[in-house]
Formats: structure tokens, C-alpha cells, sequence
């Protein structure tokens, strides 16, 4: 069947083996000092381990492959003394207020990939639609569609974010994209090695004063931080670096 999976970049990967662990279906294997699928079948392709490799060697294509098997899984990691995965629920989360119930989670494979739904908090003092005002102030934002030579780069402050932050984060606006200039994609989705190439040139051209990367706490958000370092490695320039981490449900966890 044609279908996502991942796939390995033999002549990036130094075998580390930091993504075995971070399939917790024992799809990823060391053999011969290079990580490889142990097998097709084993493989959700939902990418848990593109976040932890420092190669940038996993990325996920869409070709002929086996179909994923659950039970093939089971037996697989038997075989090594392994328990099959649990059943993926949503992270634990304090006592909701005013009766509210708390997150539910479906589903199974990468936490990025995982449906979930929460409670709404308690409306705030209503607000005419459309007062707030957005701090965006620039077109386009998307990594790759901005021009590496956009003036609004120049001496500018940049905030590169993974594009599901301002989703999970209420005060994106207010609390980090005011008097930034910003870039945006998805780590799972997106070609990594790109982002590391589109932002070296950027921050070669541009005179950055700072970079601020916000991610979500989910293993393959991994990347877009990955790249911004790689791309800072490349430029040759020493630019002030912070990560902020958002968890799924809002939350700075770092």
C-alpha cells in the first residue's frame, strides 16, 4: 500500500541512537553503526523520532510500504522483553475549574499526531469582535515564502515558531510576537534541511539581533529548534538563542 513511513538517511546518520528510544514501537535499529527500520510493518509513520535525531537523517516519504501492524508491533517487542505500547492518553492535567472536564486523548503513535480535545475555560469580560490588536507586523510569515533579504529582517528581533503554537498559546501576540519580526513552519510536515538552509542564508544576510524559537512540547517539534541551531552553527555569527517550549495545552513549559 502507498503510505507515510519513515525513512533514513544512511550517509547522515552517525548512528547515535538517540531515535530508538523514541519509537515505542522498537521500529528503529542499530545495525552496522547506522539506524534502520527493523521492518515496514513496525513503522507508524507518524514521525515520534524526527525530533531526536542531530543529523537531521529521519524524515518521513510516502512511498509503497507494508501496512502498519499492531499486533506485529506486540509480538516484536516481546520478542526483545518489551512491553507492546500503552494505550496513548492525555497528559495529566490540574483539577479544571467550574465543573469542567479534563482533556480526552485518542489514538496512538506520535504525540504530535494525537487527537485530543479540552475544556474551555471560563469566557473572559466579552470584548467587541476584532478590538484586540494584532502585534504581526509583517507578510508573508511562512519559512518558505519569506524573502531571506526582506528589510523588516534588518536588525530585527526574530521569533521562529512551530505553526501550532498560536493555536495552543492564548497570549502568542502579547507576549512574544510583539516587536518581533517572525518565520513559521511544521517540523513534522516540512523538509528540516531546508529550514537549517533558508535560515543560515537569513541569518547571513540579515543582521539579527536575537532568536527566539517556540515549539510545542511534542517530540517531533524537536526539528524546527534543530534547524535554527544548525543555522546559527553555519552563519559563522554569535546571535543571542532562547527556546521556549508550549505544552498542547497552553502551558510554558520552558
Amino acid at each position: 500500500m502507498l503510505r507515510k513511513i519513515v525513512t533514513i538517511d544512511p550517509e547522515k546518520c552517525d548512528g547515535c541512537g538517540l531515535c530508538v528510544p523514541s519509537c515505542a514501537e522498537g521500529a528503529i535499529t542499530i545495525v552496522n553503526g547506522k539506524a534502520v527500520l527493523a521492518a515496514d510493518n513496525l513503522c507508524d509513520g507518524l514521525g515520534a523520532c524526527l525530533g531526536d535525531c542531530p543529523r537531521n537523517a529521519i524524515t518521513i516519504e510516502e512511498r509503497e510500504a507494508d501496512a502498519f501492524d499492531e499486533a506485529a508491533v506486540a509480538k516484536h517487542l516481546a520478542a526483545q522483553g518489551k512491553p507492546a505500547p500503552a494505550p496513548h492518553q492525555a497528559p495529566a492535567a490540574p483539577a479544571a475549574p467550574h465543573g469542567h472536564a479534563h482533556g480526552h486523548g485518542h489514538g496512538g503513535g506520535c504525540p504530535g499526531s494525537r487527537m485530543m480535545s479540552f475544556a474551555k475555560p471560563a469566557p473572559e469580560a466579552s470584548q467587541p469582535a476584532g478590538s484586540r490588536q494584532s502585534r504581526l507586523a509583517q507578510w508573508p510569515v511562512q519559512l518558505h515564502l519569506v524573502s531571506t533579504s526582506a528589510p523588516y529582517f534588518q536588525g530585527a528581533d526574530l521569533l521562529i515558531t512551530a505553526d501550532c503554537v498560536p493555536v495552543a498559546y492564548a497570549g502568542y501576540h502579547e507576549d512574544f510576537l510583539d516587536g518581533k519580526a517572525v518565520v513559521m513552519g511544521c517540523p513534522k510536515l516540512d523538509d528540516n534541511q531546508f529550514y537549517a538552509q533558508k535560515l543560515t542564508e537569513l541569518f547571513t544576510k540579515s543582521d539579527i539581533k536575537s532568536v527566539t524559537v517556540l515549539k510545542m512540547e511534542v517530540p517531533c517539534c524537536g526539528g524546527i529548534a534543530m534547524a535554527a541551531r544548525q543555522a546559527l552553527a553555519a552563519c559563522g555569527k554569535q546571535i543571542p538563542y532562547k527556546e521556549v517550549t508550549i505544552g498542547i495545552q497552553g502551558q510554558i513549559k520552558g
